[in-house]
């Protein structure tokens, strides 16, 4: 199914010695860092906030600052000749640091770009989708560490603590982002689509041109194509209870699992346990039970590692979970992503009363789908909604949260502010707490949990 006979990857046949990364926070550039530190280079980088991967990153040897400026970058990476340089497009036109190195002959790529030079030397699994992308790549990243792959991941896998898996240098698993038509540049083998749905208008301007690239994108797939059933692509196809290539069937949940059966085109699997919630997530299981068949991974050992896999920080991550309150942590940040949280929550806990807090990201995503959003949110018993994050754009006059709350209708939705958001949660009668976004909501969520514990520790 595979060679086995592949040129050593771009990350150990490079001929630069120190690797610059501007934005090297960022999740996506941040396990290309982790893999350059891992394969002996020297790395360095900025970003605009200490987090906790950078916090990991300097432990494995990376020298990071956060303040934009020539005079930071050490002395080490000044020399052209040995220094290539990563940017991530989420960097300004107008970055300092970025503009030195484009005008004095460095060699500076784009992360797409370094990732597509890793997929041309090795066998690349590929996942690609509007949604589900990295829960998928993370689970077939954990099934084919059992291949000795290596993995690029968009989220933190619990199983590992990292956004890399690291494996030897001939299988790569990596997410195929459509973001700025990244995934256009990567040489997939085996390749999957989860979805399809509109998104990233403001650089696509409409989703006939997202379609077009993703079939551009499924034009490059060397070995075979995976799709989910339903998507106008050719491929074998995948559902849960109807029928694909690919089916799940018999689903039940059985103390806070699911349990299914799985047809392949030649087989079957019986009752594999699995601990994410939501039919979606049986959907990214089967996604990536389906590359690793292909592939060539053992059915057996598909199961074992499907029984295993703790799932993706910010996915339907639990922070709270006691017989009294629960709080959830997602990253979802589009209205289909918010209609499968809504739709786990009610199968988990059909008999509560639920609140979502929700940041909206990026003030075009909320004008193109406010419409959207605001059915999805209403869906919720309570909201919450906070500012929108406005990531790398300016305001758009007239798109704001005030504008989105006023078309949610469910009877109990107020705005909130960060500085409120603790006291406001506590002032609600809602067992299940759910926090939603892509922007800083994903660092408050600690703070809201640990204070949120504290609380239930005195009412004890």
């Amino acid at each position: 199914m595979h060679n086995s006979e592949q040129v050593l990857p771009f990350g150990k046949d490079l001929g630069w010695a120190y690797i610059y990364f501007v934005g090297i926070g960022g999740i996506g550039m941040s396990a290309i860092a982790r893999y350059f530190a891992s394969n002996g280079k020297s790395v360095a980088g900025y970003d605009k906030t200490a987090t906790q991967i950078t916090l990991d990153l300097e432990d494995l040897g990376a020298e990071i600052h956060f303040e934009d400026a020539v005079k930071n970058i050490p002395i080490s990476f000044l020399d052209s000749k040995k220094t290539l340089v990563v940017y991530t497009p989420a960097v300004s036109k107008n970055h300092a640091e970025l503009s030195y190195f484009l005008d004095n002959g460095f060699t500076v790529l784009k992360r797409a770009e370094i990732l597509g030079k890793i997929t041309e030397t090795t066998f690349c699994l590929a996942v690609a989708g509007t949604h589900g992308k990295t829960t998928t790549s993370a689970i077939l990243g954990h099934i084919m560490n059992t291949a000795n792959a290596t993995s690029f991941l968009g989220g933190i896998a619990e199983n590992y603590n990292s956004n890399l898996i690291l494996g030897d240098d001939k299988v790569s698993v990596v997410e195929a982002d459509e973001f700025d038509r990244s995934f256009l540049k990567l040489s997939p083998n085996i390749a999957c689509v989860t979805s399809m749905d509109a998104d990233h208008l403001d650089i696509y301007g409409d989703s006939e041109a997202l379609n077009e690239s993703f079939v551009e994108f499924t034009n490059k797939v060397e070995n075979t194509l995976i799709v989910a059933k339903g998507l106008p692509l050719e491929g074998l196809t995948y559902a849960v209870n109807e029928a694909a290539d690919y089916v799940a069937f018999n689903l039940k949940i059985e103390s806070g699992k699911y349990i299914f059966d799985v047809k392949t085109p030649s087989s079957e699997i019986k009752n594999i346990e699995f601990h994410l919630p939501g039919q979606h997530n049986v959907m990214n299981a089967l996604a990536a039970i389906a590359m690793a068949d292909v592939y060539g991974i053992s059915l057996s050992v598909i199961k074992e590692r499907l029984s295993t896999f703790k799932g993706v920080k910010r996915r339907f991550s639990y922070k709270i979970k006691t017989n009294d309150f629960v709080l959830i942590d997602d990253y979802a940040h589009h209205p289909t992503a918010i209609n499968a949280v809504e739709s786990s929550v009610r199968e988990m806990y059909p008999n509560e009363k639920v609140l979502v807090v929700f940041q909206p990201h990026l003030f075009s995503r909320t004008k193109d789908f406010i419409e959207d959003f605001a059915s999805a949110l209403s869906k919720f018993d309570e909201v919450l909604l906070l500012d929108i994050y406005p990531a790398r754009e300016e305001p758009i006059a007239g798109v704001d949260s005030e504008w989105l709350l006023n078309k949610v209708v469910c009877k109990n939705k107020k705005l909130t502010k960060k500085n409120n958001l603790i006291k406001d949660i506590k002032n609600s009668s809602a067992k299940v707490v759910v926090m939603l976004g892509a922007g800083d909501i994903g660092m408050m969520v600690d703070e809201v949990s640990n204070e949120l514990l504290k609380a239930i520790g005195n009412e004890v």
